[in-house]
């Protein structure tokens, strides 16, 4: 892997940084970055050592959406194949069975969004914005993801408007899960993902597995599906450890406490 190629991945300690970068592009998706995506989701989802997934970018702006230069001089078909690579990539994101979060900044536009929202949560700096100009670009896009987020009537006004919505609003209708300031965008995400990281994989695996089929069913079917995650989970045994480290902490907290009364 070279420092130039569009898509970098880095891992240590159990998490991987998987970095949009084309700066000088503003991170435009293109056909190598949709292939980078694809390729490096693909090798972390079997990677037993990466217990979280951390999504960021270099540059100034996260992902100013589809590059539309390479684009120039090209037939239908392959504008459809760009499309699928796409689809392909932000599919693989999703299907990913480690954690995965986003670390966003700046402009956030259009397939830009698309990434984020495939990942598990966003993580923003306060510096962030978001828009979704497909339509004003004479193209479809962002119409499946954006309105499962936010909801049919917000992913309309969004889309018809392409206006651009601060981080603060994108917080406040649920694409945002949490606004940090710039400065501590990557270290906010360097815990984050020591703490997914340092959970039993399997009982993080199923818990991420269990929320999104539960999502497309009834309460009455998630349930049974919670069930069959927990039943793997006690086969599998790791869930001993997590009682023992409870009662090892108890035991700690309640002789602190002694030792405090007796001071």
């Amino acid at each position: 892997m070279s420092d130039d190629d569009p898509v970098l991945v880095r891992a240590a300690d159990g998490v991987a940084h998987v970095v949009l970068n084309r700066p000088g592009a503003r991170n435009a998706l293109n056909l190598p970055m949709c292939h980078g995506l694809s390729d490096a989701f693909a090798r972390l989802d079997a990677d037993d050592s990466v217990g979280a997934v951390l999504v960021r970018a270099n540059g100034p702006a996260f992902c100013a959406g589809a590059d539309l230069k390479e684009r120039e001089g090209r037939d239908e078909v392959w504008v459809r194949n760009r499309r699928l690579a796409s689809f392909a990539a932000y599919e693989a994101i999703e299907r990913c069975s480690k954690p995965v979060v986003a670390l966003v900044h700046g402009p956030v536009v259009g397939s830009g969004g698309e990434i984020a929202m495939s990942c598990d949560f966003i993580v923003a700096a306060d510096d962030a914005t978001f828009r979704f100009p497909e339509p004003h670009w004479g193209t479809v896009g962002a119409t499946q993801r954006l309105q499962r987020v936010i909801g049919k009537r917000r992913a309309k006004e969004l889309l018809f408007t392409a206006r651009t919505m601060p981080v603060d609003e994108a917080a406040a209708v649920g694409l945002v899960a949490r606004i940090v300031p710039a400065a501590e965008l990557l270290a906010t995400g360097a815990e984050l993902g020591a703490t997914i990281a340092s959970a039993p994989r399997l009982a993080m695996s199923l818990t991420k597995q269990a929320i999104d089929l539960g999502s497309e069913t009834d309460l009455a079917k998630g349930i049974r599906i919670e069930m069959a995650a927990i039943e793997r989970c006690l086969a599998d045994g790791a869930w001993r450890g997590g009682v023992e480290d409870f009662a090892s902490t108890m035991r700690e907290n309640r002789a602190r406490a002694a030792t405090q009364e007796g001071n």
